[in-house]
């Protein structure tokens, strides 16, 4: 796997271990306590500066609830930051709008519509 590649890749982790951590409402502090590590390790890791161990990989999917294939979901080796940032940048959009919408079944009903289109094009063959 080339350098550049690896990078994103540590990245990418990193990045999901953060969106999951604050899904679950856990600062850094709370996650390091878990895991018995320190919370800079806990930055280090989502900024994809430390590469994580497997062990420490299956150890984090298992206090975050999560498979560790989870982790690479949406991973692509050839998409770098480039490719990412417009999406990160919608993805946030998205969210500050979503933190906007007062009632919680609405923000339910929202969370199921975009679950079933991503289910469904999951099922489409990509043309």
């Amino acid at each position: 796997m080339a350098r550049q590649t690896e990078m994103h890749l540590e990245r990418h982790i990193g990045e999901r271990i953060r969106r999951r951590r604050t899904e679950l409402g856990l600062t850094q502090e709370e996650l390091g306590q878990g895991l018995d590590i320190s919370y800079q390790q806990i930055q280090k890791y989502e900024s994809g500066a430390n590469r994580i161990s497997a062990s420490r990989l299956h150890t984090l999917a298992e206090r975050l609830g999560v498979e560790v294939a989870w982790f690479l979901d949406g991973f692509k080796s050839g998409e770098g930051p480039v490719a990412r940032d417009g999406r990160q940048r919608a993805a946030v959009e998205l969210a500050r709008t979503f933190d906007g919408i007062e009632g919680a079944d609405v923000r339910a009903a929202l969370g199921a519509l975009v679950r079933a289109v991503v289910d469904r094009q999951a099922l489409t063959p990509a043309r």
